[in-house]
């Protein structure tokens, strides 16, 4: 769940007021006033050092939401300019992210730092503890060489009086990957090489300065034009917003588009895919497989662990499926992904079937813009119902027990759980694959990239534990999937 706060709230009015313009009856105009109707002549400036600067970053944030890249702004191009290349873009590109260097701090280098507190005692646990030599005394205080630190915090967890802390910056901090540094200029750039979209940096970024680049208007453009639009919902959607899972379909047809359909429902084709792929390598011999339908897991795995590949389930990810079964159905149509975090927007660059992906954030900034309100909506069924264990692929340990619940007792699964993808995590999946088993002895590990699943995705919008209740009365109401 992304935990920018107070961030999220503006970028969630200006998605709103990106869509009333694209409604209304000059769309470039209505764009390039986005920043003076937020922040009129006159107000109480709330964040920044003056109003001309809240301007110019709500400026940058709506050119993101417009499905631009800041990187490329060049600041006297006015935002109508960008609302007609929005409406005359053919392609969208696969770079997913985008920073807003006038949002961005420009934190503090992340380092261990000896504050104040330090007494200077006499045991000088900290300098014992220390195995690189980093760690003196001078003037009778502890002080820490940074380039012989290496930041394992041992300083820090002996030290007592807690004197000694990690300055930490945020979206550095979060990715697991290393993909966001500081460049020349002191602010944060993304190395596209290495990142692997999991979201974790818009998340963590308290001034909101990591923005995907929004696909709404290629959306709304499909919906504007004579082809059917078809929205595919993920499963975490039903812990999302107000109502159940059969008014959401009614909204969503409401706000535009022609059909829904559950993921879930390529959720149980996972589901059952893996079980047979499980039962099938467990009786070769292998001792471990790992699920495979996270998209920021596949993603680290083309990018830094090719190692763990053999242990990888060849099945499709839900998404697919689903795919799949709407185009036999609508051949022609546009296919909009509604997804929890960006790692999916990856993911859909590499299926033709999929045309666009729409994050949560931008599905209530619609219904707010055309005013739905979902709890108001009669209930709409679909064509096929999800069985309970696929509407709870969204949460983490779902999927292995969807693949547990497919799979006939006499065959011997023992899931292991990697919730969410850390440093830690990533060392730990890399030693299974050096190993080739898993010393827990377990034999399927389900691999989720956010902590708690999908749940936990950036563009989730409700907390985890509310999120997981509403989707599990959802599951009690469904029936059991079936075994193969």
């Amino acid at each position: 769940m992304n935990n920018a706060g107070q961030a999220i709230h503006i970028k969630k009015e200006i998605l709103v007021r990106i869509i009333k313009a694209f409604l209304s009856d000059n769309f470039e105009e209505q764009a390039r006033l986005i920043p003076y109707a937020m922040r009129p002549k006159g107000m109480e400036v709330p964040y920044r050092c003056c109003i001309y600067k809240e301007r110019a970053i709500i400026k940058d944030r709506t050119i993101a939401g417009l499905g631009f890249p800041i990187e490329e702004d060049d600041e006297t191009v006015s935002l109508a300019t960008y609302a007609k290349k929005a409406i005359e873009r053919k392609e969208i590109d696969d770079k997913n992210l985008t920073v807003l260097q006038a949002a961005c701090k420009g934190c503090a280098t992340n380092r261990i730092y000896v504050t104040d507190l330090c007494q200077g005692c006499v045991a000088r646990p900290c300098q014992s503890a220390c195995k690189f030599g980093a760690v003196s005394i001078q003037n009778g205080k502890s002080v820490i060489d940074d380039s012989k630190c290496k930041k394992c915090q041992m300083c820090a967890k002996v030290c007592p009086y807690k004197a000694i802390v990690k300055i930490t910056v945020p979206c550095e901090d979060s990715c697991p990957v290393g993909a966001i540094k500081k460049d020349e200029t002191g602010f944060a750039s993304i190395d596209y090489e290495k990142c692997i979209n999991c979201g974790r940096c818009i998340a963590a970024c308290p001034f909101g300065a990591v923005h995907e680049k929004s696909q709404i208007i290629d959306i709304l453009k499909a919906i504007k034009s004579d082809k059917k639009v078809i929205a595919m919902i993920a499963p975490s959607i039903a812990g999302q917003f107000p109502g159940n899972i059969y008014q959401l379909k009614s909204a969503i047809i409401k706000a535009g588009f022609d059909d829904v359909y559950e993921v879930a429902q390529g959720a149980d084709v996972t589901a059952e895919n893996e079980a047979k792929e499980f039962a099938e390598r467990m009786e070769n011999g292998q001792k471990f497989m790992t699920t495979s339908c996270c998209a920021g897991y596949n993603q680290l795995i083309k990018k830094h662990l090719p190692e763990i590949k053999p242990f990888v389930s060849d099945t499709k990810t839900p998404m697919y499926y689903t795919a799949e079964i709407v185009r036999k159905a609508y051949p022609e149509a546009i296919l909009v992904f509604v997804s929890p975090c960006v790692a999916k927007r990856a993911e859909s660059y590499e299926n033709k079937d999929v045309n666009y992906v729409m994050n949560f954030e931008e599905l209530g900034a619609l219904f707010v813009a055309k005013q739905i309100q979902i709890t108001e909506c009669d209930e709409s069924r679909y064509v096929t119902e999800s069985s309970k264990q696929a509407r709870c692929f969204g949460f983490s340990g779902g999927v292995a027990d969807s693949v547990k619940a497919a799979l006939p007792e006499e065959i011997d699964i023992k899931p292991c759980i990697i919730n969410g993808l850390n440093k830690e995590s990533i060392r730990q999946l890399k030693s299974y694959a050096q190993k080739g088993e898993c010393e827990e002895g377990c034999n399927m590990i389900e691999v989720m990239c956010c902590e708690g699943g999908c749940i936990g995705g950036n563009a989730a919008m409700n907390n985890q534990k509310a999120a997981k209740k509403q989707i599990d009365a959802l599951a009690s109401a469904s029936e059991d999937i079936k075994k193969i």
